[in-house]
């Protein structure tokens, strides 16, 4: 991931010689002129003319000689009867032919994405934007959701078999079609949260006292563990800040304070690129939001300006390194959106305004809005079209087995933001922002890796 390259679009007159024209005067005695085997073939003879005139012989002769130049000059051969080729140097040069135009070049993923895109309903639209979850190692009920049109897939503890080996077959065997990868998606932090047991890579706790050189080489170790498994995408790069010892997400920070963090979370995206896409979360930042979003939406008592000196330096690092994903947190910021930023219209905004990013953000997982008791967030429905309208490209489900226990379904998802495009409320031309960038990260995962940086902000 993370390759992208464009390119960019863009008579001669020749004025004919006009030969001069000379007169001499009639009374001029006879000249001797140039005869015909002189000149050159189509040339004219020049100055043939009788005069009863005294003139001096040197007179005549001169004047002869006049008449000739001029008939030569105006014909356009050269004295002594060879043609010099030469332009009259009183006509202009011509001027020099403008090449024509190089044909545009055509960026293949965008071509792609293009004409798959229009092939596609609503519904199928939708669907391409939910990455879900399916518990145990049996691809069978993992491979039924990706036929059912989701675009990702993301492996919780319960789906590690005992070998990378293992692993690797079940990421294959989900795989449906061979021109645009089924992602799947992990978190592989390290530490407190890691789901590979074979993970070998220092995490926060260390990385923390460590130079940002040990943190790139940490998260090289630990993109390549997860290329070698068949995975895709890493929601992995913490870019929180806190220097609270007793905050939700203290063991997970990579710095304690934003500049440290910066560094180090830049970094870690270095680490990762070509080998998995980097993520960085939880957007926008819930280091200064204390409680556990899983439980509830924790808010940050921050002004704007306040959030743009801190929290949002170790985002705009990321970022600025050539981030893949951003994931929004569930948490509020009062002063800038009463929303959780997964729902706030006015923190993708910033986002993509103020920060940069051009990829493809993420929500936590959905299910978490669910899990609060809120009422306002107990309609999935309604909290997908919510998140889908405010500029989420990608919508994270970890469903258990049943999702129906949780009013869910990937149909209904679909259904749900597809009638929200249908009424209105989602513009089309946004259903289709958000299906682009995912589609493109879905094409660009079955053509060779290349370990560059996603470009950043000029």
């Amino acid at each position: 991931m993370g390759r992208r390259g464009r390119a960019r679009r863009r008579r001669r007159d020749r004025p004919r010689a006009r030969g001069v024209v000379a007169s001499v005067d009639r009374t001029a005695s006879r000249t001797p002129s140039p005869g015909p085997a002189s000149l050159p073939s189509g040339c004219p003879a020049a100055g043939r003319t009788r005069s009863v005139d005294s003139t001096p012989v040197s007179v005549q002769r001169f004047l002869g000689a006049v008449v000739v130049a001029a008939v030569l000059a105006g014909s356009g051969c050269a004295a002594g009867g060879v043609s010099s080729g030469a332009t009259d140097a009183s006509s202009p040069a011509p001027s020099p032919r403008t090449p024509s135009p190089a044909p545009a070049p055509v960026d293949p993923v965008a071509a792609w994405v293009e004409t798959r895109l229009a092939s596609m309903t609503l519904e199928q639209k939708a669907a391409a934007l939910l990455m879900v979850h399916a518990p145990g190692t049996d691809p069978a009920p993992l491979r039924t959701l990706v036929e059912q049109g989701v675009s990702g897939l993301i492996l919780m503890g319960d789906n590690i078999p005992a070998s990378p080996e293992q692993l690797a077959a079940l990421t294959g065997a989900v795989q449906v079609d061979p021109e645009a990868r089924t992602l799947i998606g992990i978190d592989e932090e390290g530490g407190i949260v890691q789901r590979l047991p074979w993970d070998d890579a220092a995490a926060a706790p260390d990385l923390r006292a460590l130079a940002p050189a040990d943190a790139e080489a940490a998260f090289a170790r630990r993109g390549d563990l997860l290329a070698q498994s068949g995975i895709d995408v890493n929601f992995g790069i913490v870019a929180d800040v806190t220097g609270d010892a007793n905050s939700f997400i203290s063991d997970r920070v990579l710095g304690t304070d934003p500049a440290s963090a910066a560094d180090r979370v830049a970094a870690a995206v270095a680490g990762e690129a070509g080998r998995a896409g980097s993520t960085l979360k939880h957007f926008p930042g819930h280091g200064a939001a204390p409680g556990d979003s899983h439980a509830s939406v924790p808010v940050a008592p921050l002004t704007i300006d306040e959030w743009r000196a801190g929290p949002a330096l170790p985002f705009s690092a990321g970022i600025e390194a050539g981030a893949d994903l951003v994931m929004t947190g569930h948490l509020a910021y009062p002063a800038v959106d009463a929303a959780p930023a997964s729902l706030s219209a006015e923190w993708h905004r910033i986002l993509r305004e103020e920060l940069g990013f051009d990829g493809v953000v993420v929500s936590d997982d959905m299910l978490m809005l669910q899990h609060n008791g809120l009422a306002e967030y107990a309609d999935p429905g309604e909290n997908a079209v919510r998140a889908v309208a405010a500029g989420t490209d990608l919508l994270l489900y970890v469903l258990p087995a049943d999702p129906s226990t949780f009013g869910i379904s990937v149909a209904g998802l679909s259904a749900s933001i597809a009638e929200a495009v249908r009424s209105g409320r989602i513009p089309e031309a946004r259903l289709d922002e958000a299906a682009t960038r995912v589609l493109s990260m879905r094409r660009e995962a079955v053509l060779p890796r290349v370990a560059t940086r996603r470009p950043g902000r000029e």
